[in-house]
This record gives C-alpha cells, sequence and structure tokens, in this order.
C-alpha cells in the first residue's frame, strides 16, 4: 500500500483510514521544504516496508486546520501512533532505514509498553494532548 496525501476535501477519507486500532504514520512537511520533498520517495517506500500500517503525507501549511497547532520545529517530522495512542512525535533524519527501524521499534511494542511509556515523561504526555492526528482530524471535521 502507497501512503495517503491529506488534503482540504479528504479529510474524513483519512479518517476513515485511521480508525480502528492500526498504526499510523504520519509525515508532516512542507511544499517549500527541499528536504520534504526529496523524503517523499523514502516515505513512499516505507509504506511499501509496512503495509498493515497505515501512512499519511501532511503538508503542515495546506492542512493548517487540522495540525496548525503541531509544534513542528523542523522536516520532516514523523507522528507515530496506534489507536489513540501517540508512540513517537519529533524530527526524523531523512533515512530510509532509520525510519524503518523506528516504526519496527514502535510497533514491536505491546499494548501494555506502550501505554507506560505514553505516561513516562511529560512531553509524551503532551503528545497526548496535542498529536493524535485521528483527534485533530474529528476537531477540524467539527
Amino acid at each position: 500500500m502507497h501512503s495517503l496525501t491529506l488534503s482540504t476535501d479528504n479529510h474524513r477519507d483519512i479518517a476513515a483510514a485511521l480508525a480502528g486500532e492500526r498504526w499510523i504514520v504520519a509525515c508532516l512537511c512542507a511544499a517549500w521544504c527541499g528536504t520534504c520533498s526529496s523524503y517523499r520517495a523514502t516515505f513512499e517506500e516505507l509504506a511499501a516496508r509496512h503495509p498493515d500500517k497505515c501512512f499519511v503525507w501532511v503538508d503542515i501549511e495546506d492542512n493548517a486546520d487540522v495540525v496548525g497547532e503541531l509544534d513542528v520545529e523542523n522536516f520532516p517530522t514523523l507522528l507515530i501512533q496506534h489507536g489513540e495512542q501517540v508512540a513517537f512525535f519529533g524530527t526524523m533524519l531523512p533515512d530510509a532505514n532509520l525510519a524503518h527501524r523506528l516504526v519496527q521499534a514502535q510497533s514491536a511494542q505491546s499494548d501494555e509498553e506502550l501505554a507506560a511509556l505514553t505516561a513516562a515523561s511529560e512531553e509524551r504526555r503532551q503528545w497526548q494532548r496535542d498529536c493524535n492526528l485521528r483527534t485533530l482530524l474529528r476537531a477540524a471535521r467539527g
């Protein structure tokens, strides 16, 4: 499966694709960012390596109504979550093998391990409040 691309007219379709207990891997980028443009092929390759997960490409400027409040400090930023639990939110070097290992490591955690990690620090607790892509999409749809 290839990645999905969030746009202003497909919020409902993306929300439906993210439903359930699937792992979600979202790349938060900007169209003007050269690193993001070159990372797109790597992200597609990553999606092909993990067909059991839902990969979403999100341009943070075109989709400010969804992700406007997220604190994206650099590009590309990956958001990885399982169900309603955000496992990772941070800048990722544009390296396919590094991203692959990160996705593997996050998705290898049991629900209990993930729950413990999401509550382990204030930063991770903030991810739960602010970075849940499913919640952000629901809020944007009104």
